[in-house]
């Protein structure tokens, strides 16, 4: 008994020793055991007699110091950007790179196939998308303004001013960079390059933003016993058909079949299986779930299910965001899937007033502090080796 209390004593000495580090880490300087990057996946093609690597994507991680998290967390930009989304805020604090690093997770940070660092070439992907400035004011800085959901009102994040010759709207603009136009080639692309790295790194969790998310169930889906957990930062979506937000008073238009696989537009494995998308029969419901939100398309029963989706996976969504009408649609398809989703409203928690460019606002570290205690909860910690 006396041999007992001595090791729950010092359990407890040793677990306030973890949290009082843990805290400490969360100020003072960023302590890295290492800082670096390297390529995965791509091939070897030719261009006009040139030898030339594509499908490769560029990965810059961090490591702390003082890892203490079992599983790194590899960090997915959206659209028309690149990783540096991840490392800093628009008002120059740190990004949630740094912040889940300070809460002892190795990060990797990727730039798409065809991004950034891991090069851009028409010859090589075809079309090219632009970027588009304008349009960027309109979806985050200037919602209020154009008044094209019923939640643009709410939105009070955005850091500085919000015209174009604004410090932080001109910082926008110049983290924007033209991609390959063809989303499929994207989804394809990427899921590859993804399923590379954690061939590589091994067991992980997959964090993506905007149109990421349309390649977080394609790789959780070829790699399921690698991916540990899901983070979908407004994943792309709504599921199977878009919307256009209009403005008031009817809000929302339906678009054309957008994710023919329902959450993405590349195969996944369904249960019962389905050879092409065509099998797949998609319902929208007659009324919404509430005020403000769009008509869910969901499958029509009985509904395939998602068997490779068993980790546990997280939908963030912000208050003000155009994806606030409908990321609860991508939550419930899920569901109907047999994936053990679930939605995160900031709003809820109290951090509220997001754009979709939640991660570059005022309250960044607030919401990368709330994805972290959610990922430290779903996430049980391996067990220690018996000794023998």
């Amino acid at each position: 008994m006396l041999a007992g209390a001595r090791l729950l004593l010092i359990a407890a000495l040793l677990s306030g020793a973890s949290i009082k580090s843990a805290s400490a880490q969360m100020k003072g300087p960023l302590v890295l055991e290492k800082n670096g990057s390297f390529y995965v996946g791509g091939k070897m093609t030719e261009i006009e007699g040139r030898a030339a690597m594509t499908g490769h994507m560029y990965v810059e991680y961090m490591i702390p110091a003082r890892k203490i998290q079992p599983y790194p967390v590899i960090m997915i930009h959206g659209g028309l950007r690149s990783g540096t989304n991840f490392t800093g805020t628009l008002d120059g604090k740190e990004g949630w790179a740094q912040q889940f690093v300070r809460r002892g997770y190795a990060v990797y940070i990727v730039d798409q196939v065809g991004r950034g660092r891991s090069g851009l070439t028409e010859k090589l992907y075809g079309p090219i998308r632009s970027t588009d400035a304008k349009g960027a004011l309109s979806r985050y800085v200037q919602q209020k303004k154009f008044n094209l959901w019923p939640q643009a009102k709410l939105h009070t994040q955005w850091p500085g001013g919000d015209e174009m010759s604004s410090p932080t709207v001109m910082a926008l603009s110049a983290s924007q960079l033209p991609e390959i136009a063809n989303f499929r080639l994207q989804q394809e692309l990427n899921r590859d390059a993804l399923v590379a790295l954690l061939d590589k790194i091994g067991p992980s969790v997959i964090l993506g933003h905007s149109m990421a998310g349309a390649f977080l169930w394609p790789v959780a889906d070829a790699r399921p016993e690698l991916v540990k957990a899901v983070i979908g930062v407004e994943p792309n979506g709504p599921p199977a058909h878009g919307v256009e937000f209009t403005g008031p008073p009817s809000w929302f238009k339906y678009g054309p079949i957008a994710l023919s696989w329902g959450v993405s537009d590349v195969p996944l494995t369904y249960s019962p299986p389905a050879a092409t998308a065509s099998e797949l029969k998609f319902v929208q419901q007659e009324k919404p779930d509430g005020d403000d939100l769009v008509r869910c398309y969901r499958q029509a029963e009985p509904a395939r299910k998602l068997p490779n989706l068993k980790m546990p996976i997280l939908v963030v969504m912000g208050e003000a965001s155009y994806h606030a009408p409908y990321d609860h649609c991508t939550v419930n398809y899920l569901i109907q899937a047999g994936a053990k989703a679930k939605l995160m409203r900031l709003a809820d928690l109290g951090i509220k007033g997001n754009s979709h460019v939640l991660m570059l606002e005022k309250n960044s570290a607030e919401s990368a502090g709330a994805m972290a205690n959610w990922l430290g909860k779903a996430l049980p910690r391996p067990r220690a080796a018996k000794r023998r």
